[in-house]
């Protein structure tokens, strides 16, 4: 059975700047007699929520990649999506991100300065 954490991550508020880094897993670090083979956290999510706080509807954007990257085919959950004036959108899946990875960065951003508001929940784990 998995000793998994189930943790919540944000909120954070999104920028006009597509590039943002939103989240990533670290690292482990220190410590006296570690395991073998420890040294990576990775995130499991379950859950994403875009909350619009405005009286008008922003997009929302998003990108699985390397530290700052929105390149094309990295795209994920929405890409210039509108998400209504005060309401959210949900997605529920399954999206893995390991510390090991390259692509290990939730990349994104909003239309409309800090209109909208990333939050998730899921687990984590190390691996």
């Amino acid at each position: 059975m998995a000793a998994n954490k189930v943790v919540a991550f944000g909120p954070v508020a999104l920028t006009t700047t597509l590039t943002t880094n939103i989240l990533s897993p670290g690292t482990t670090t220190g410590g006296t007699g570690m395991p073998e083979n420890v040294a990576n956290l990775y995130f499991i999510l379950r859950h994403i929520r875009i909350v619009n706080k405005t009286g008008t509807a922003a997009t929302v954007s998003l990108w699985k990649g390397a530290t700052g990257g929105n390149v094309a085919g990295t795209e994920i959950i929405a890409q210039a999506t509108s998400v209504a004036a005060n309401s959210f959108l949900d997605w529920f899946g399954l999206l893995r991100l390991d510390a090991a990875d390259t692509n290990k960065f939730i990349v994104g951003g909003s239309g409309t300065a800090t209109a909208l508001t990333f939050q998730a929940e899921g687990e984590i784990g190390v691996s």
